[in-house]
C-alpha cells in the first residue's frame, strides 16, 4: 500500500511539473513567439545572405524606405543621403544595428501572428510604417555635416518620433568594409539617440534650476557676482568669462557655472539625484520595445566641489539624448509627456492593423515649476541664442558645452521645445566635439526646426 502511495505522489509531482512547464512554455510563446519566428536562421523569412526577405519599411508619409525585390534581396530608398539619415531606424542588410526596424521589428514585418505564425497566407509580410519623416531626417543629417552626434525630435503630446538621426552612418545599399579602429566609423552600429549616454554640460542646469525653484524660496530675491571663477568647497569652479552681477534669470541665461555650482552644493547630493531621477534622466524608456540607455549622476561621497561640477552637468553626469528630449516634453506639457514611440502602424497581414495607445510618463516636474522654467528658457532664446535664428517660433531652449577630457573638444548640446499647439515638439541635439552648444548644436536645431515649422 505504501509503495502505491509513493508512486501516486511521484506521478502527481511529475504531472504538476509537466503542467507548470506547459504553462511556462505558453507564457513564453505568447510573449516571445514573434522573436522565435523571426530568428535569423528561419529560411522562410531570411535569404541566403541572412537578410530579412519579407516586409516593407515606410515613413509616416508612405515613402518606402526598404523593401524586397523579386529575387529576395533587400532594397533601400533611392536617395543615398536619406538612406544614411534613416540607417539606424531602418537597419542595415546584415542586421548589425539592433535598433533598426529590420531587427527590432522583424516579427511585425514578417506578418507573424499567433494563429498562422510567420508562414502566413499573405506571403510577403507586412508594411511597417514608422513615425519618422524621412525628409526631416534628411535635413538633420545634412545639418550635422559629417560630424558625429545625434538629433531627435518628437511630439510631446502624442509620442511620435519625427526625427531620429545618428552619425556616423553609412549607405546600407552599399555597405563599406569597416576596419577596426577606423575613426570615420567609430560607434557606427550604435544608435546614439537611443543607446548612448553623454556628459550633458549645461543642459543639466535645467534640473538644478528645477530643484532650486522648489527648494529655495528666496531664489528670485538673491543676487550673485561672477568674476570668472567661484570657490566651492575650497576648489575653483570656472566660467568662460566674468558674468558680473546677476539675478537667477541672468545666471541661467548666461549659464554661469559658479552660480549653479553654489546652488548644487547648497541643495545637496541627495536633492540633485532626486530631481534627476524625477526628471526621468536616470531611467530607461521603452521606445516601441527598444530600451534606451539609462543616465547616471554618481554623487555618493562627492566633495562640495564635485557636487558643484555635477550641478552644472559635469563630474560623472551622463544623460541619454532621448530621455533628455522627453524631459523637455514634460516641461512643455505641464509636467507629464507622452512616451516616445517609433512604429506608427502595420498593414497587410492578419490580424487587422493595430492602432497605437499613447502612454504618459509619470510627473517629471510640478506644473507651476514647469511654467516658470519654460519662461526662463524662452528668455534664453531672446537674450542669448538669438530669436531671429528661429523665425515664427515660440522656442524655449537650453544649450550645453560639455567637457569630455582626453584632449577632445567639448561636446555641443542644444535642447528644448516649441510652445505651440500646432507644433508641440521637443528636441535634443548633440554634436560630438562640436564646441559651443549654442553654436554647433544650436545651428543644427535651427535648421531642423525651421523645416518643421516653416516648411521644406
Amino acid at each position: 500500500m505504501k509503495k502505491i502511495e509513493k508512486r501516486t505522489v511521484t506521478c502527481l509531482a511529475l504531472t504538476l511539473f509537466l503542467l507548470l512547464g506547459l504553462a511556462l512554455f505558453l507564457v513564453r510563446f505568447l510573449l516571445d513567439g514573434g522573436d522565435w519566428a523571426s530568428f535569423a536562421a528561419n529560411r522562410h523569412l531570411y535569404n541566403s545572405q541572412g537578410q530579412l526577405s519579407v516586409g516593407r519599411v515606410l515613413d509616416r508619409d508612405g515613402d518606402v524606405l526598404s523593401w524586397v525585390d523579386e529575387s529576395g534581396q533587400r532594397c533601400y530608398y533611392s536617395n543615398a543621403t536619406v538612406r544614411k539619415a534613416t540607417l539606424h531606424a531602418v537597419g542595415d542588410p546584415n542586421g548589425a544595428i539592433g535598433t533598426g526596424a529590420l531587427v527590432a521589428f522583424a516579427d511585425q514585418l514578417s506578418g507573424y501572428n499567433l494563429l498562422t505564425g510567420a508562414d502566413n497566407p499573405f506571403g510577403q509580410g507586412n508594411d511597417l510604417y514608422l513615425t519618422l519623416d524621412a525628409r526631416l531626417n534628411y535635413i538633420a543629417y545634412q545639418a550635422l555635416n559629417g560630424r558625429k552626434g545625434t538629433v531627435g525630435v518628437y511630439n510631446y503630446k502624442t509620442g511620435e518620433i519625427l526625427c531620429m538621426v545618428s552619425a556616423p552612418s553609412f549607405d546600407p545599399a552599399a555597405p563599406p568594409e569597416i576596419q577596426d579602429g577606423d575613426p570615420r566609423y567609430e560607434g557606427v552600429y550604435l544608435n546614439r539617440f537611443l543607446s548612448s549616454t553623454f556628459t550633458p554640460g549645461s543642459v543639466f542646469k535645467t534640473v538644478t534650476l528645477t530643484a532650486a525653484l522648489e527648494q529655495l524660496p528666496d531664489l528670485f530675491q538673491r543676487t550673485f557676482t561672477c568674476t570668472g571663477s567661484t570657490v566651492v568647497g575650497g576648489e575653483t569652479i570656472t566660467c568662460p568669462f566674468a558674468h558680473g552681477e546677476m539675478d537667477i534669470n541672468d545666471a541661467f541665461a548666461s549659464s554661469c557655472n559658479g552660480v549653479f555650482a553654489q546652488l548644487a552644493d547648497e541643495l545637496g547630493a541627495e536633492t540633485i539625484a532626486q530631481y534627476a531621477k524625477q526628471a526621468g534622466l536616470l531611467d530607461r524608456y521603452s521606445v516601441s520595445g527598444i530600451s534606451t540607455a539609462a543616465g547616471s549622476v554618481a554623487l555618493e561621497g562627492a566633495t562640495s566641489a564635485q557636487l558643484g561640477w555635477a550641478g552644472v552637468g559635469q563630474y560623472h553626469d551622463l544623460v541619454n539624448p532621448c530621455a533628455l528630449m522627453v524631459w523637455m516634453g514634460g516641461v512643455a506639457n505641464g509636467g507629464k509627456a507622452a512616451v516616445p514611440y517609433l512604429v506608427l502602424k502595420t498593414e497587410g497581414g492578419f490580424p487587422l492593423p493595430a492602432s497605437h495607445i499613447t502612454r504618459r510618463t509619470g510627473r517629471l516636474i510640478q506644473a507651476d515649476t514647469a511654467q516658470v522654467l519654460a519662461d526662463m528658457m524662452s528668455q534664453n532664446v531672446v537674450l542669448t541664442y538669438g530669436a531671429d535664428r528661429f523665425p515664427n517660433m515660440d522656442l524655449c531652449a537650453k544649450s550645453g558645452t560639455a567637457e569630455v577630457g582626453g584632449g577632445k573638444q567639448p561636446s555641443s548640446w542644444f535642447t528644448g521645445f516649441l510652445r505651440d499647439q500646432d507644433f508641440p515638439y521637443a528636441f535634443a541635439v548633440v554634436v560630438e566635439e562640436g564646441g559651443s552648444g549654442a553654436g554647433a548644436a544650436g545651428n543644427v536645431a535651427a535648421q531642423v526646426l525651421d523645416a518643421l515649422v516653416n516648411g521644406y
